[in-house]
């Protein structure tokens, strides 16, 4: 790769324009104004050796700043060709991603459990477990402080008979007593012990 040789006119943009920016949203704004496509590494270590900074803490933006682009036209700080490029990728209002996933889609969350897409707008309250969503579909809202677990332990099976609704207590002593077993029918039985010991507070 050709090492970049900055001219006296990049290096007066660079020292203009470093003060507020990210050196990513810095790095953007040189390759628009001269038509380039210089890293961010490149331009930090022209930073170095011109010693200068952004002022900005940790690279990020702290509360209060301003972009440098705020209330500027695209041809106030962007080249022409800078201009087409970002018209390629700038989402237009009204503009579905071609990246989301439809109502009803189903992702794999960190845990293991399956996720449902249940509504937009919403971020990660979009997705609610699949367990917990069947359940809800036909026994009603889950109260605070329960849970549903699987009775024959496989978080794959959504048989509503294998969905079992206990309270945080139950599902404690459950685990105490090693009352949770792959045999769904122990299970059962367990989940019933438990709510007799919970209620008896004799756990």
């Amino acid at each position: 790769m050709i090492r970049h040789k900055y001219s006296k006119i990049e290096d007066q943009f660079l020292i203009d324009n470093v003060k507020g920016i990210t050196l990513k949203e810095l790095t953007e704004r040189f390759n628009n104004k001269f038509n380039l496509e210089l890293s961010e590494s490149s331009i930090s270590n022209r930073k170095v050796k011109l010693n200068i900074k952004s002022g900005i803490v940790g690279g990020q933006f702290v509360k209060g700043q301003i972009s440098f682009n705020k209330g500027k036209k695209w041809s106030e700080y962007m080249s022409q060709k800078g201009q087409a490029n970002s018209r390629k990728t700038t989402f237009k209002k009204g503009s579905i991603p071609p990246n989301r996933r439809p109502i009803g889609s189903e992702r794999e969350d960190k845990d293991g459990y399956i996720l449902i897409k249940t509504q937009d707008g919403h971020k990660n309250k979009n997705w609610t477990r699949k367990h917990r969503y069947l359940y809800e579909q036909a026994y009603g809202e889950i109260p605070k402080g329960h849970k549903v677990i699987f009775a024959d332990g496989n978080n794959r099976n959504f048989d509503l008979s294998n969905l079992i609704m206990v309270s945080d207590a139950e599902e404690l002593i459950m685990n105490q007593r090693k009352l949770i077993s792959s045999n769904a029918e122990h299970t059962k039985v367990g989940v019933n012990i438990a709510k007799l010991l919970s209620k008896a507070k004799t756990w």
